[in-house]
């Protein structure tokens, strides 16, 4: 059954010919970027790693009252003596679950973490610096008031968002949920995401070898950056490199998907229909960035599905896909992302003459410098289709335009591929 009609602009990713740079395209992307999934209800033990399409708001104080951090005896800071030690009765036990009556005044009451503070109180010394039988307890001189009390809505007040909207529900925040009561969540459906390879001489792995012949990498390394994002992943394979084959796809994942990913084909080759058929079918932008590797990138729409068509060579693909795709597919998502952060790291490489004016994104890993410290260094060969590279970093190393050399111990930016949801070695 064809989709109900999105909200996203057909020329949201219209933009001037031209080679543009990092900081514009990722602007445009914030900017223009809406979710196009619809909205469900799920039970809170479903919801791990969705995406919250509601703020979810504490229907009262969390805790609901004050009680106590530890094991210890509530008293009335009042009842005690500044500068002596003082001997209070006690009163009343306070287990967790009761519902104390008002602590008398000059007494204390025995209580256990997590208890309620009886009404009248406002300190709690722990145990362990109390002299106490069932009676009465010695209390130290100097206890500061307060001490040792959660007091209500410390975690959370009463009408304030506990997780806002656009969130992906990690265990914190489904603990947090679940402390207001609140058993089922309002989420976005899963964005479904076409993945489409291309050419007559990609074969898939499985497939016996025939000269000629590239195995599909790219299929697995975008597969491998998707997943992290809570996508539902739908394999389309290797589309032939016919204009009738590349259509019959497009139209079907028109049908079936809200996003079409392909690699290759984009170029302005003879047989590369890949983007020449979103042209015909649909509204296509293609985007010429500063930056390396990968500085071609088809944006555009059939109907109401996005199409990102990446670079043949598989570092670049994963590479833009990173960058580019990532806001993209969580955008669309309804998730509120926010751009990778950055940590600047001494450099334990050199490149003396370094082209500007594009930004550049090298593999590479941290390591001890063997000094106390850590380095980052780099993958020694830059080629866009060395899968090595990416097996031997553990994240990007970012170069800015006007950047004109390295030397060691200059500080570079490093982007751990955690930063993109993709588990470290």
């Amino acid at each position: 059954m064809r989709k109900e009609p999105r909200r996203l602009a057909n020329d949201c990713f219209a933009t001037a010919h031209r080679l543009m740079p990092h900081a514009e395209a990722m602007a445009l992307l914030k900017a223009r970027v809406r979710p196009v999934t619809d909205v469900e209800s799920v039970p809170l033990e479903a919801a791990l790693g969705r995406i919250l399409a509601e703020d979810v708001i504490a229907p009262r104080d969390i805790p609901a009252f004050d009680n106590a951090a530890m094991d210890g005896f509530a008293v009335r800071h009042a009842d005690l003596a500044p500068e002596d030690e003082t001997v209070l009765p006690v009163s009343m036990t306070v287990f967790a679950g009761d519902v104390p009556r008002p602590l008398p005044e000059g007494t204390a009451a025995r209580i256990f973490t997590g208890a309620p503070m009886p009404k009248g109180a406002d300190t709690c010394i722990m145990q362990e610096d109390v002299e106490f039988d069932e009676r009465q307890a010695r209390f130290p001189a100097g206890v500061p008031k307060g001490i040792n009390v959660r007091p209500a809505g410390e975690d959370q007040a009463a009408g304030r968002p506990v997780v806002e909207a656009g969130v992906r529900l990690r265990a914190p925040e489904l603990a947090a949920i679940a402390s207001t009561g609140q058993a089922e969540v309002r989420v976005r459906r899963p964005l479904k995401v076409a993945l489409m390879s291309s050419g007559d001489e990609i074969i898939r792995p499985g497939t016996p070898f025939r000269e000629g012949a590239i195995y599909d990498a790219n299929v697995y390394i975008l597969r491998g950056a998707l997943e992290p994002l809570g996508v539902e992943i739908r394999d389309y394979g290797v589309i032939a490199d016919t204009r009738e084959a590349v259509e019959a796809a497009y139209a079907r994942a028109v049908e079936e998907c809200d996003v079409i990913v392909t690699s290759a084909g984009a170029s302005q080759g003879e047989a590369d229909y890949m983007a020449e058929m979103v042209a015909r079918m649909g509204r296509l932008h293609a985007w010429r960035l500063a930056i390396k590797p990968g500085k071609p990138i088809g944006f555009g729409q059939i109907g109401d599905t996005v199409f990102l068509g990446l670079p043949g060579n598989p570092v670049a693909a994963f590479v833009t896909f990173l960058m580019y795709g990532v806001p993209v597919v969580s955008g669309l998502a309804g998730h509120n992302w926010r751009e990778p952060v950055r940590y600047p790291l001494p450099a334990g490489f050199a490149m003396p003459k370094r082209k500007t004016g594009r930004r550049e994104f090298l593999r590479g890993w941290v390591e001890p410098d063997g000094q106390g410290g850590v380095v980052v260094r780099r993958y020694p060969r830059d080629g866009s289709g060395l899968i090595s590279s990416a097996v031997a970093a553990a994240g990007l190393i970012e170069l800015v335009e006007d950047l004109e050399s390295v030397a060691e111990g200059d500080p570079v930016n490093f982007i751990p591929f955690g930063e993109f949801g993709i588990a470290p070695r």
